[in-house]
């Protein structure tokens, strides 16, 4: 008997472990190698080669990213996009103005003609990508100090680069993985020809506001429409009314036959920062330090632009895409921290690091691995304080306009001031175009107060390490005050007006721009943010080498478990379920994994910012005027649950059904896993989509716009 348990135990072993089907982020390339079979036991019915050819058409073509920071999806054979109203907010603001608000109020394309094109949108389409990591690594050797190893992994990765980009044609990105142990190229094709083809009024597109952001139950229309143009070949071209839709390699069809509990759900998309590698220190003075600054930063911003947009629905539109992108990491980063302190997210981190600690000082593993974890601790020891005043002053550099004026115009004027006459004459236009930029998403008095409250948080509370000498300066000779200083500094910066500017330009002076308050002020904050001791760059290096070294060590010995690596805004694929969190009385959903038109009117608060509905929605719901996107219930489903693994960056993912056809759109995840991107929770992890139907829906019952619906193929 004993011969036997030991025998079984033994066959057990030599089972490879199973990945957890609802976690990971993982590479197109080697689904079929680490993937394919689980997720053909879940549903899938799609060969790997459907997801992901080189030669073939297949998924990853009907996949681009948004602008540089979202995932898009290619919806019909004429190019039609489909995002998040949150991805597509900045443009659609753009685009606005207080009399044709199309923020507030939606906007619809009746024809081509009518598609409005933002100043500056792209989408990214992915084209393949490989395995660089031999040819890097011969590049490097443990002798190198960080600085040395980087510049030689940037020439190679030059090299690369310039070997696959076919003469400008593609765009190639050689990314680093593991820390620094793998390396991959993707070679990506841009079209910056991409246009507005609607978008639902606000009340709908951001339902729940800040309230309901990161929370579950959800009743958001998260969705806007674009189009990709190119020339008559297909070819990336810049906006020209001769341009014409892109045909694409593959667009996915549209289910409309719904979703209920354990289907199959996949996710292809761009997700922008994972740190599930992160050692404990570093979760710690993220908790301790980093985070808690971030949010109070982010509040003192949206404070003070908040009382300027109430004002107006002018001055709304100026703050109302950076206010809505500092709230959304304002309430993920207190999310942050209260589920990593809930769930003792560090401790589970150390122990797994006093683990590895043992085995890294094995006689056999010591010379390589022995210091390893006292070296990263001791860099988050030294760090901790300065991690505190940087996320003060990132705020401060993020919120205010004129904080980084330093780096922008103040730079452009500064190069103008001292290039001779003819130069000048090139240099001006530019100039004058960004100056027309910049006053569009500026107001005078409201970027006086975010100034000045953001300098009294800094000056007062990121003290535990050093700050700017001028900040540190005016603090002491204003007690603190910086209103006052801040109102002259405006009344004397050549930076506050257009036409001083202008004024700067028909006669220029170095030392008018090198005197003025405004730029002053912004370089010795963006210098001092930008400055390290000594000791911290040496701690610095150590780290980098310790840290890449630990995630070595983890993988080799197996005591990290981790089979993927961290996301950093290249495409991934992940796969799970519909799946409901337990009952929640606020939801009147039969079960926990969706929510109805019917809830989302139970919500509704006449005038209310955030959770006010347009008089047809209530008509409509009281109606049941669903027509095909009703479910088998009766009701219109509007969001819904599945377990995939996703974060920032995955906002405007497709969710896919097992053909491959779209159900949904991914837009948020559930505040009650927030340390997600740190450490994935199976129990609690869910991915908030936006129903298809609801999206159609919305397209053509709400808003008349069928002809938008006619264009895609629409499946049960």
């Amino acid at each position: 008997m004993k011969k036997l348990l030991l025998s079984l135990i033994a066959a057990i072993m030599l089972v490879p472990s199973s990945v957890k089907a609802d976690e990971g982020m993982w590479f197109l390339m080697f689904i079929e190698r680490l993937n394919h079979r689980d997720m053909q036991k879940m549903g899938l019915q799609l060969t790997a080669e459907e997801i992901y050819s080189i030669n073939n058409h297949s998924l990853k073509d009907a996949i681009v990213q948004f602008n540089g920071g979202c995932t898009a999806e290619l919806v019909s054979k004429d190019g039609l996009v489909l995002t998040n109203h949150h991805c597509g907010y900045d443009a659609i603001a753009e685009l606005s103005t207080a009399e044709k608000n199309h923020l507030k109020n939606g906007f619809w394309a009746s024809s081509r003609k009518e598609e409005m094109k933002p100043s500056s949108l792209f989408v990214r389409f992915f084209v393949r990508m490989d395995d660089c990591t031999k040819r890097i690594l011969a590049q490097v050797n443990d002798n190198m100090s960080e600085a040395e190893r980087e510049k030689a992994i940037n020439a190679e990765i030059a090299k690369i680069e310039k070997e696959n980009n076919e003469g400008g044609k593609y765009v190639v990105s050689v990314r680093s993985f593991f820390q620094g142990n793998e390396f991959y190229y993707f070679v990506y094709q841009d079209y910056k020809d991409v246009r507005l083809v609607g978008t639902p009024p606000e009340s709908l597109g951001k339902f729940g506001g800040d309230t309901d952001n990161w929370e579950w139950p959800r009743h958001t229309a998260d969705f806007s429409m674009f189009r990709v143009y190119g020339d008559a070949n297909g070819n990336p071209a810049e906006y020209s009314e001769n341009n014409v839709p892109l045909k694409p390699k593959h667009y996915l069809p549209v289910n409309i036959g719904g979703v209920q509990e354990n289907d199959f759900a996949m996710i292809l998309g761009y997700p922008g920062r994972t740190n599930r590698w992160m050692p404990a220190a570093g979760i710690e003075q993220n908790v301790k330090f980093a985070y808690p600054a971030w949010v109070e930063g982010a509040k003192v911003g949206m404070d003070n632009m908040k009382k300027y947009m109430n004002q107006s629905d002018a001055l709304n539109l100026i703050y109302a895409s950076k206010f809505a992108s500092t709230a959304n990491y304002w309430k993920n980063r207190q999310g942050m921290i209260d589920a990593l302190t809930k769930f003792g997210t560090a401790k589970t981190k150390a122990a797994q690091e006093a683990k590895f600690n043992a085995w890294a000082n094995k006689k056999e593993n010591k010379a390589k691995y022995g210091n390893v974890v006292e070296t990263i601790n001791n860099y988050y020891k030294l760090t901790n304080e300065k991690s505190r005043h940087d996320n003060y002053m990132m705020q401060l550099l993020r919120t205010s306009a004129f904080a980084t004026v330093g780096r922008t115009m103040g730079r452009q004027l500064e190069n103008y001031a001292k290039a001779d006459a003819a130069k000048r004459a090139q240099m001006a236009p530019a100039i004058l175009e960004m100056a027309e930029e910049m006053f569009k998403e500026v107001h005078i008095p409201a970027e006086k107060d975010i100034l000045a409250a953001q300098l009294n948080l800094y000056s007062t509370k990121a003290t535990g390490y050093a700050i700017a000498p001028l900040v540190e300066k005016i603090g002491k000779e204003n007690n603190g005050d910086f209103t006052k200083y801040v109102n002259a500094a405006f009344d004397l910066s050549i930076f506050t007006s257009k036409d001083r500017i202008k004024a700067f330009l028909d006669l220029p002076s170095e030392g008018m721009i090198t005197n003025d308050p405004l730029y002053v002020l912004s370089n010795d904050m963006l210098t001092h943010f930008n400055s390290k001791s000594d000791a911290i760059a040496k701690a610095q290096n150590d780290y980098g080498a310790a840290f890449r070294k630990l995630v070595e060590g983890l993988r080799e010995s197996k005591i990290g478990t981790i089979k993927y690596p961290d996301a950093n805004s290249t495409l991934r694929l992940t796969y799970g379920k519909v799946r409901s969190l337990p009952a929640d009385k606020r939801n009147d959903a039969k079960i926990n994994n969706y929510t109805t038109l019917a809830g989302q009117v139970k919500k509704y608060k006449k005038g209310d910012a955030e959770f006010d509905l347009p008089e047809r929605v209530l008509e409509m719901n009281k109606n049941k005027d669903f027509g095909r996107y009703a479910d088998k219930d009766g009701s219109l489903h509007v969001n819904f649950l599945t377990d995939n693994d996703i974060t920032g960056g995955n906002s405007g993912s497709p969710v896919l059904n097992g053909k491959g056809e779209l159900i949904g759109l991914a837009f948020d995840g559930n505040i009650e896993a927030m340390a997600g991107d740190v450490i994935f929770d199976k129990k609690l992890q869910r991915t908030i989509n936006v129903d298809i139907r609801y999206v159609l829906w919305v397209i053509e019952n709400f808003s008349g716009a069928k002809h938008i619906v006619d264009e895609m193929t629409l499946v049960k």
